[in-house]
């Protein structure tokens, strides 16, 4: 049997309030499937109630903490479970992040641009979707430079705001602008396998996305963005499989918000099949 070596790098809890089930259960169907460990990423609290319908409250941060921290002695020796954030790219909110990430020592954070909710639309929405879809890769390459995150989320998701203004080869030069950006950073990208239940059934990035980042030498990480155990791991041979076709020969974690990087074709042998949930 192949040694354990991916881990699952983007998942939640019910504390966002549209994720089900414990960490213990993630971490229970990460040790099915084969990982090495699961980091757990819910949606980072905002100040002033911003986005408090599908993120924790601030004060429910510590709550957090300790979830994290009782699935991680449950599974201590089968499952490395490890504390994380995905932590919103909000102009404005850099400061407030800041101080958030370092009150407790996280090993992974993903940084997301989330342009469909309610605080954002209200303040960028002009009724154009092609402005938005621009000003959105130009939020992505602002929120890798702030330097708070060490991934950026599923870094095509504009693409499901409005599927049908969606035309790549005309925001191509926008989303090319972005990456020479990012590149600069050293912040990797994630490849989200969540993508393909979504209204463009596609991952995020979409292949063409993932082509113009492999050009560029940008470290991409693998994430489920599990909002239910049984989506931990969720077709990552099929994910690990289209990064090998478009010439990637490492796919990366984080640990200590340091990243470390397994051969793709180790990462595929070390899985076990899906099974029922």
């Amino acid at each position: 049997m192949s040694v354990p070596l991916l881990y699952e790098s983007h998942c939640h809890t019910p504390l966002c309030k549209h994720a089900f089930g414990q960490p213990g259960e993630y971490a229970a169907r990460a040790e099915a499937r084969g990982l090495r460990g699961i980091i757990i990423t819910c949606h980072a609290p905002l100040p002033d109630g911003l986005g408090i319908d599908h993120r924790m409250a601030p004060e429910e941060f510590e709550t957090y903490v300790e979830l994290v921290a009782r699935a991680r002695a449950e599974f201590a020796g089968r499952v490395d479970v490890r504390l994380g954030l995905e932590s919103d790219y909000f102009p404005g909110v850099e400061a407030w992040a800041e101080k958030l990430h370092a009150r407790v020592p996280l090993h992974h954070v993903l940084g997301s641009v989330h342009m469909q909710v309610t605080h954002y639309k209200a303040k960028y929405f002009t009724g154009d979707p092609y402005a938005y879809q621009q000003l959105y890769f130009t939020h992505l390459a602002e929120s890798a430079e702030t330097g708070l995150f060490d991934t950026l989320a599923h870094p095509d998701l504009v693409k499901n705001e409005a599927p049908a203004a969606w035309d790549f080869a005309r925001i191509r030069p926008e989303i090319e602008r972005a990456l020479d950006r990012i590149a600069r950073t050293g912040v990797a990208m994630e490849l989200n396998t969540s993508g393909l239940n979504k209204a463009l059934p596609e991952m995020n990035p979409g292949p063409e996305m993932l082509g113009m980042i492999r050009e560029r030498g940008i470290p991409v990480v693998l994430g489920s963005d599990a909002h239910r155990p049984a989506r931990v791991a969720d077709r990552y041979e099929q994910a690990l499989g289209q990064l090998a076709s478009l010439g990637f020969r490492t796919i990366s974690f984080f640990l200590d918000r340091k990243r470390q990087d397994v051969a793709i074709a180790d990462a595929l042998a070390s899985l076990r099949p899906v099974t029922a949930a």
